[in-house]
């Protein structure tokens, strides 16, 4: 009998703008000055915020946390091709801009690095999961979240974000086939940042792109620039069309660069060269955004200093407000774990208030 091509595909790679700030007009999205301002003011805001973060850490006022330098246009861009409100944001621990671009407030997000799970209650009508430290595990939320959408009939989309690592986890597999079979209004955002904490793109997967392995789960794969915020969007907005309109998820793969180390407890110069680093430090995101707005007149040396300096106004304000917060009760550790306390529970309660002279 024959041999016979069942099927063949292919996977697009999206690119609008390039390291000098020029942009294919053809492929622009429907973006105002205000909005592209906007854009960049929150990648500068989260550049200003994540080295400031890094300071607090390093002086222990702050624990372990994810650094996102380089990585704001992938996170920040799908985000705003959503609406805020009525589509759903299932995080990782890496899209600290998403989470300012929605509204959190610095010092929340500064007292849950500080350990203050106060910082971590989600503004009213904000539709945002808390940050999920396990690797793959929220994909599994989104799907679920999307599943009940559809279900409910509602006009809105799931976006989900996860770095390379995570598709090499069960999690990621199942996600992505329930999504597929169901056709749920859900995103995958993957943004591959090269690196799964030590362990390189090549020996995370034989693929060629992460992209392609929506092939296998019947939805659209797409590589984009991720430190392309015009790409990033454009492709953001399609994928999110195409989920309101029945046609079902999208996975996404952010082509981009982790600039620092994978958290602050990890020093990357043990596994990689600063020559590594060289070539997307020319890839930038944010003064990538910075040459296209002052080629078009938007933007110029002054305005990209005031942007700066406003951006350090508010964290320096977030920093003095976090600060200023009453230290938390102790025994709210022993809230909202169960309906009711267990006799364990109750137990640790006693010996906290006795230790701390309350039971005396």
């Amino acid at each position: 009998m024959p041999v016979t091509t069942l099927a063949q595909f292919s996977i697009e790679r999206v690119e609008v703008m390039d390291h000098q700030g020029n942009v294919d007009e053809s492929l622009m999205p429907d973006l105002s000055e205000e909005q592209i301002r906007h854009l960049y003011e929150m990648m500068v805001l989260t550049r200003q915020f994540d080295d400031r973060m890094l300071k607090l850490q390093r002086q222990g006022r702050l624990g372990t946390f994810a650094r996102v330098m380089g990585q704001e246009a992938a996170h920040i861009g799908t985000t705003y091709a959503l609406e805020k409100g009525k589509d759903w944001l299932i995080p990782a621990f890496r899209e600290t801009g998403a989470f300012i671009l929605w509204g959190t407030p610095l010092e929340d997000i500064l007292a849950v690095n500080a350990g203050d799970e106060r910082g971590q209650k989600i503004g009213e009508g904000v539709r945002v999961l808390p940050v999920s430290i396990p690797i793959a595990t929220h994909l599994l939320h989104a799907t679920g979240i999307a599943w009940a959408m559809k279900q409910k009939g509602e006009d809105a989309v799931a976006l989900t974000v996860f770095g390379d690592g995570a598709t090499s986890e069960g999690d990621f597999s199942e996600a992505m086939n329930f999504g597929g079979v169901f056709k749920l209004p859900v995103i995958f955002l993957c943004q591959n940042n090269q690196w799964a904490i030590s362990v390189p793109y090549h020996k995370q997967t034989a693929a060629t792109t992460v992209a392609q392995k929506a092939i296998a789960y019947g939805m659209p794969g797409v590589q984009v620039d991720g430190n392309d915020i015009f790409a990033v969007y454009r492709v953001a907005k399609e994928a999110a069309d195409r989920a309101r309109s029945g046609g079902g998820p999208t996975l996404i793969e952010a082509h981009t660069y982790r600039l620092s180390d994978h958290t602050t407890s990890d020093d990357a110069r043990r596994y990689r060269t600063a020559e590594d680093l060289d070539p997307w430090l020319e890839k930038d995101p944010i003064p990538r955004l910075a040459r296209y707005m002052e080629k078009q007149g938007m933007l110029d040396e002054d305005g990209v200093v005031q942007v700066r300096e406003q951006a350090t106004q508010k964290v320096a304000d977030a920093v003095k407000a976090f600060e200023e917060l009453e230290p938390a009760d102790p025994e709210r550790i022993f809230d909202n774990v169960f309906a009711e306390r267990t006799p364990n529970l109750e137990e640790q309660l006693r010996w906290l208030k006795f230790r701390t002279g309350e039971g005396r």
